[in-house]
């Protein structure tokens, strides 16, 4: 029986396989399947909305019947997939009809994915699910992707215009994607005001601009190409917008589910007036208001009210922004819509209208950032600079940035203050565009389409060439090697059409790194030198120079993956511009980049400069100077300068990849050479403990191992004829005993003239020497000398060579211990000086050949080094009272004074004290409602204070 039964049994599970698998072939597998997306239909995990199975590998693949059209897909909010970074439970979407598709998107948790649109006629979708761990799993809507009606997507070149969602002032249709694209002639702002805004509001949402479902994003340019300017949702009305790139676009999206009354917006195209020059010192609008509350953010606000971050405007009449705590850690910052040059800010603190108690911040950093996430510390050379700030409630005071900064999000961080943190404060500046031929040229707003960006190699997709846009891109472009031999890379950009090329905006790049084959941490990679080239024909290429001599120019780059900066150069003609790194940061080559220009029959002959003019600071006062070398302490600080380096000579001594002296070179006459030390911040910090924190190379000369008077010397590169005179800056150390002597000679021709000399220990710290390089009519050569001394210990060392454009030449005198040649006595009568440009004038010393300045400068009299005279004050004394002031130490007149300071402070502090002790009944709460200590008077737009009596707290003395 069970013999005959055997082969009848095994025909019948034979046939049930066979059954099971010609069903699962014909698609009646509701795991897998193949879906025309005719119908809209829903997609849902086995057993949704009950805990999926485990063991679980699904596929559908959804087509539109036709091939122009799109694909949709809506999650329901019920989305419940195992965590873990996506690993065991996940589904993920593909841009096409298999897993080898561009992926867009790989999901899981209790957050549902937002709605996700095809770039073609299929998506494909994967669930898997592991053994452990059940969710309740997903549902998905999938439909033809519809853009509405025939109002939906436009573009507007009229001067103005009104932009409204579909069917307003009605609701808005479901699975709508509009687009608007106002198109701005050259020259020109667009201005778009949102006049009514009602969509559907997200209850998740964190930031203002994180909307998950209908929404209305803005873009600086094309959408999904530029930067976006903010995304938008519920019925909060956004801030005024503006764009400079020329065009601005609205993608408005909405999903199948809540349908609100939608928006209307009105748009204004207004053109910028071309100046020779330009002043970048306005309001940016937190005191006016044109700043909305939506853009300024802080890290917490204290609990009573009143004292929110939208109180921390300049000069707001209402106490001002205070944090929860006091502490370090707590900011205040501010969103200025698009990228900006930053040149100023002004900080008050606050007098709290309850309690009349004055709270004020008296120090503080600032962070700047291109897009709110990467946040870099404002420096000043390289150090985290400390602003100093107020000295009580009302007072303006004015800190100016030099040199500028170019960012669209300022964050202030206190770091001492008095009784409490609060502040108000305003930002000052001006538009990127506003100088003379600097419109965009199209990288960030996207005009350049990628296929005009061309690069010698990538590493991989994700780092082309075409994600080498300013801001717009997240990542960059980065060569296939890290670290090639300098000017062997480029990367080149075609412009649509011929335009007359001004400037470059040059900013590093942020991705994950290549490491042994696998994705390593984040690769922040910047370029700190470059040079650049263009052409008409992509043939024939000519490099930009430096401004009226026939040296290639070499610029500066950046400091830092993050933070812009503008290189400004005479316009030149070009089809096509080509970018050449020479140095580069440890993690190697990484640019994004924007090229500012202009129509080539607009083009200027020079490149534009900003004028230093009246700060529009009402009865503000300039921050107090804490460190003499801080460039925005020196006259003439505000003027923005093209940096006049020449070839090679700026140089920091810190890639020994390729030329480790850049254009400097050994003198072959001497016996001795400076050398590179190279270091790593874990084995030898060395020298370099006090130096920069990125870099561990400079040269260095070690006179332990050398005999007295043994010299090594280091020439420069040919200093061209230069229409007037310039300040070198470069970095030193002298440590040990009998360290010896550091001297920097000028060479011309055959005759070396001393213009600097330093001798002994100076200390293990690095200092900033400045000196004077004299305008001639013919080239010449700078040299700097080490000289042993006797029985000499430790090591000299220099770095950071270079021509300084924010350092005045009234500045350019540092230490003045290095300057023998300054007088002790009489000022030098006007046959004792050299005539030069602008009032300038320098006094001879007798170590100087007279006939090197008697025929180039008309001098008549003894020859000199190049020093400064009563026509560059060296403090903020005046005429020949300056004078015997160099006579003294400046060590004992330090003394001196800080003694008599102390004696007096003491006295004063006493005797408050005791005051104090006997009469002062404290406040311990912004809330308390008594003790009238103060009355208040307004008039030109600023609060100031009155005593009502000579009584003040201990705490405040």
């Amino acid at each position: 029986m069970y013999g005959s039964a055997g082969p009848a049994a095994l025909l019948w599970i034979t046939c049930c396989c066979f059954l099971k698998l010609g069903a699962e072939q014909n698609g009646n597998d509701p795991c897998r399947k193949q879906l025309n997306a005719r119908e809209a239909g829903y997609i849902t995990s086995p057993g949704y909305p009950h805990d999926y199975t485990p063991h679980q590998r699904c596929e559908w693949v959804v087509r539109a019947p036709e091939n122009h059209q799109k694909i949709l897909l809506n999650f329901n909010p019920h989305f419940e997939l195992e965590k873990h970074d996506c690993r065991y439970d996940y589904i993920e979407i593909r841009d096409g009809d298999g897993e080898s598709a561009d992926l867009l998107g790989k999901h899981c948790g209790n957050i549902a994915p937002t709605s996700i649109i095809s770039s073609g006629s299929a998506l494909y979708i994967k669930f898997v699910s592991d053994y452990a761990q059940q969710g309740a799993g997903f549902s998905l809507r999938y439909e033809i992707f519809r853009t509405g009606s025939d109002d939906c997507s436009k573009n507007f070149t009229a001067l103005s215009g009104m932009i409204e969602s579909p069917s307003f002032p009605d609701k808005y249709p479901h699975n709508l994607y509009c687009t608007y694209i106002i198109l701005a002639p050259p020259r020109s702002e667009v201005t778009l005001t949102v006049l009514i805004f009602d969509l559907e509001y997200d209850p998740l949402q964190i930031g203002p601009t994180d909307c998950k479902y209908d929404h209305l994003a803005i873009w600086d340019g094309f959408p999904e190409v530029s930067p976006l300017i903010g995304r938008y949702c519920g019925s909060k009305i956004p801030p005024v917008i503006r764009s400079d790139t020329g065009i601005m676009s609205l993608t408005f999206h909405t999903d199948m589910a809540v349908a609100k009354d939608g928006f209307s917006a009105e748009y204004n195209i207004t053109t910028k007036e071309t100046q020779d020059s330009y002043q970048c010192n306005s309001p940016l609008g937190m005191e006016s208001g044109q700043i909305s509350n939506m853009q300024i953010k802080a890290s917490s606000s204290y609990i009573s009210g009143n004292w929110e971050a939208s109180q921390g405007r300049l000069n707001h009449h209402i106490n001002g922004w205070t944090p929860g705590e006091d502490t370090t850690k707590e900011w205040i910052q501010v969103d200025l819509g698009i990228l900006k040059i930053l040149t100023g800010i002004a900080t008050q603190g606050a007098i709290s209208v309850d309690t009349s108690k004055t709270y004020y911040v008296s120090s503080y950093k600032l962070d700047v950032s291109s897009n709110g996430e990467d946040w870099m510390t404002y420096r000043q050379g390289k150090n985290h600079k400390l602003f100093a700030a107020n000295t009580d409630g009302n007072e303006v005071v004015l800190n100016t940035l030099t040199p500028p900064v170019v960012a669209r999000f300022v964050r202030i961080r206190p770091q001492v203050w008095t009784n409490g943190i609060s502040m108000r404060f305003e930002v000052y500046g001006c538009q990127i565009t506003n100088a003379p031929c600097s419109d965009m040229l199209g990288m960030m707003s996207g005009l350049i389409p990628d296929s005009l960006i061309t690069s010698s190699s990538t590493r991989d997709y994700h780092w082309s060439s075409g994600s080498a846009r300013l801001v717009a891109s997240r990542s960059g472009w980065y060569p296939r090697q890290p670290h090639p031999s300098s000017g062997t890379e480029w990367i080149q950009v075609a412009l649509p059409t011929p335009k007359a090329v001004s400037a470059i905006i040059i900013q590093g790049a942020r991705g994950a790194s290549s490491m042994g084959g696998g994705m390593g941490g984040d690769n922040k990679a910047f370029v700190r030198k470059f040079k650049l080239a263009y052409s008409m024909n992509g043939v024939n290429w000519t490099f930009v120079k430096e401004s009226g001599g026939q040296r290639h120019k070499m610029f500066e780059g950046n400091i830092n993956y993050d933070t812009p900066e503008i290189r400004r150069f005479d316009p030149v003609p070009a089809r096509f511009v080509r970018m050449y790194p020479e140095r580069w940061s440890p993690a190697g080559i990484g640019m994004r980049f924007e090229l500012q220009g202009c129509d080539l029959l607009a083009t200027t002959t020079s490149a534009a400069t900003v004028v230093s003019t009246q700060w529009a600071v009402e009865n503000a006062t300039e921050a107090p100077c804490v460190d003499e070398a801080d460039p925005a302490c020196m006259v003439g600080s505000h003027v923005l300068e093209i940096n006049p380096s020449i070839e090679g000579f700026n140089c920091s001594f810190g890639d020994s990849r390729g030329n480790e002296l850049c254009g400097w070179s050994p003198d072959t006459s001497a016996l001795t050479k400076w050398t590179v030390h190279s270091g790593s911040p874990t084995t030898d910090l060395g020298l370099n403990s006090h130096h920069h924190a990125d870099k561990w190379n400079y040269l260095h000369l070690e006179t332990y191992k050398m005999l007295e008077g043994q010299r090594a010397r280091l020439l420069s590169p040919m200093v061209p004829p230069l229409n007037r005179h310039r300040c070198m800056v470069f970095g030193y150390q002298m440590h040990g005993d009998n360290v010896g002597t550091l001297r920097v000679l000028l060479r011309k021709k055959t005759d070396d003239v001393m213009l600097w000399s330093l001798r002994g220990d100076q200390g293990d710290k690095w200092k900033e020497g400045r000196i004077i390089l004299p305008g001639y009519n013919s080239d010449y050569q700078v040299i700097i000398e080490g000289i042993v001394g006797k029985n000499a210990s430790r090591e000299m060392a220099i770095d950071d060579i270079a021509i300084a454009s924010h350092v005045s030449l009234d500045q350019c005198i540092q230490p003045i211990s290095a300057f023998p040649g300054i007088p002790t006595s009489e000022t030098p009568t006007a046959k004792e000086m050299i005539s030069v440009d602008e009032g300038t004038r320098f006094e001879p010393n007798e170590e100087a050949d007279f006939n090197i300045y008697k025929k180039d400068m008309g001098l008549e009299g003894d020859a000199s080094t190049m020093l400064p005279s009563n026509g560059m004050s060296v403090t903020p004394t005046s005429g020949r009272d300056k004078n015997w002031l160099y006579s003294l130490d400046p060590i004992l007149v330090t003394i001196i004074v800080m003694s008599s300071v102390g004696v007096l402070l003491g006295a004063v502090c006493a005797g408050l004290l005791l005051y104090c002790t006997c009469s002062y009944a404290g406040l311990s709460s912004r809330s308390s409602t008594t003790l009238e200590n103060y009355n208040f008077e307004l008039y030109d737009g600023i609060k100031h204070k009155v005593k009502m009596n000579q009584q003040k707290c201990c705490s405040e003395a």
